[in-house]
């Protein structure tokens, strides 16, 4: 039987075929769904398919700058995101969904080459987040990789609910 240490997401190669794969997949499965209007809310108050895009794309934004904070700060403290409080978070609503997806995957690979490009001392560095604490790099993007993992599960609920569907 494999030891823990063997089967973790904190291994730099298993947190890279993650960021390979995880929103990848969603996109080929979710391919036509993608393709309808998106801006309708299942609920007034709640985000719509486009806007948990939007939220994703901006997402890798912020999160490439705090990568690089990270790497280039000794244990840089870091805000909590809050998209109602980012001023660049209109731009990213107002923008089509095909143009949104289009930046989310140019995003991606930019993260993934990013990330490829790290070293061991790298994965170690450390940032602080206002809840969690010191993390290190590693265990930012574990943090990273599950923030998008909920809202890729929200996009699918949104995309496969009736009021949607029509």
């Amino acid at each position: 039987m494999p030891s823990t240490s063997q089967t973790t997401i904190s291994e730099p190669q298993a947190l890279l075929g993650l960021l390979e794969s995880q929103l990848a997949s969603f996109l080929v499965v979710m391919a036509a769904e993608l393709k309808a209007d998106l801006s309708k809310r299942a609920l007034p108050e709640k985000w719509s398919a486009h806007n948990q895009l939007a939220h994703l794309a901006r997402y890798h934004e912020i999160f490439l700058e705090r990568m690089a904070r990270i790497l280039r700060e000794a244990n840089p403290s870091l805000t909590r995101y809050r998209a109602e409080e980012d001023p660049d978070w209109h731009k990213w609503q107002e923008l089509p969904t095909a143009e949104v997806l289009g930046q989310l995957r140019v995003l991606r690979a930019q993260l993934i080459d990013q990330v490829r490009r790290l070293s061991g001392e790298d994965f170690a560095r450390t940032g602080v987040h206002p809840k969690f604490g010191n993390l290190t790099l590693k265990q930012w993007l574990e943090f990273f990789l599950v923030h998008e993992g909920h809202h890729l599960y929200a996009l699918f609920q949104l995309l496969r609910s009736e009021p949607l569907g029509n």
